[in-house]
Parts: structure tokens; C-alpha cells; sequence
């Protein structure tokens, strides 16, 4: 454990007394309350590397790399953007996942586009937006947000 953790651990045990000492039936309370967050958090979160194991071991390692890590970072990040933008997955669960594929040799560049493409575009939704706002803003919005995307990637390798 490092010292950050400590000192959480120790400002939150001091912080549980102070609230058990306040009101004992509310802590407890919220206490219950807590366990059952964390609880479905944990079943989720098992979920995910559950979905991550399964991406890899169904997804060769050297299809990563000639996809996403390939020798034209330009074209990975390309990928990367189309791969962002057809996908449709929670940022929770494509955090652990980008991680994964960066361990497996693909481009930070490409992976910053996956992830911002994977946000901010909006292809599986498409319909719905195009019931909503109509046809036009749609693809105006999707267009421009696939464009800043790869800005964001490309600016991403710069800084990284």
C-alpha cells in the first residue's frame, strides 16, 4: 500500500467514527447501504474482466498489432476511430479494455481515438438521434465529432 492509500483508509475510519458516534442507526444505515453498492459494483466490475478476457482470447494478439499498432500510426488511429465509432460499450468497461490492447501493441494515438470516438460519436444511436433532431444535425454533429476526435487522438500523441 502506498501513503496515499493510508491516509484514506485512516481519514475514513476517523470520519466512521465521528458519523457512529453522531447518529449510530444512520451509519449503520448507510453502512447496509454501501455494502450493497459495492456489492453490484463488484459483480460488475468482475463482469468486465470477464468481457476483456473473452475480447482477448477471442481477438488474436497480432491482429491487434497489425490493426491498432500497425507501422502507419495514422492509419491505426484511423482504425481506431472507425472501430470508436461503430462500437457501442460503456467508458467503464473501454478504459480496462484500451489498457488491455495497449499491453498487446497497439498506438496510444490509435487507442485515444477509440476512446474519444467511442464517446463522442454516436453511429449505433444514429437513428434515435435522427427521430430526435432530425436528419441534418445529426450528421453534422457525427461528422464534427469524428473530425475533433482524431484532433484530440493526434493532439494526445503529441502530449504523450
Amino acid at each position: 500500500m502506498n501513503i496515499g492509500t493510508i491516509i484514506l483508509l485512516v481519514l475514513t475510519i476517523i470520519t466512521l467514527a465521528i458519523s457512529f458516534k453522531k447518529d449510530k442507526e444512520k451509519t449503520i444505515s448507510s453502512l447496509l447501504i454501501s455494502k450493497g453498492r459495492f456489492l453490484n459494483t463488484a459483480g460488475e466490475i468482475l463482469g468486465i474482466l470477464a468481457l476483456i478476457g473473452l475480447f482477448l482470447a477471442f481477438i488474436p494478439e497480432n491482429m491487434i498489432k497489425t490493426v491498432l499498432g500497425g507501422s502507419s500510426v495514422l492509419l491505426s488511429t484511423i482504425y481506431g476511430a472507425i472501430i470508436g465509432t461503430i462500437t457501442i460499450i460503456p467508458a467503464f468497461i473501454a478504459f480496462p479494455l484500451s489498457a488491455s490492447l495497449v499491453k498487446s501493441g497497439a498506438h496510444l494515438i490509435a487507442i485515444s481515438a477509440f476512446i474519444t470516438t467511442l464517446t463522442m460519436v454516436g453511429f449505433a444511436t444514429m437513428s434515435i438521434e435522427i427521430d430526435q433532431f432530425g436528419k441534418r444535425f445529426t450528421f453534422v454533429r457525427n461528422t464534427l465529432s469524428f473530425i475533433i476526435a482524431l484532433i484530440i487522438a493526434l493532439g494526445m500523441g503529441v502530449i504523450l
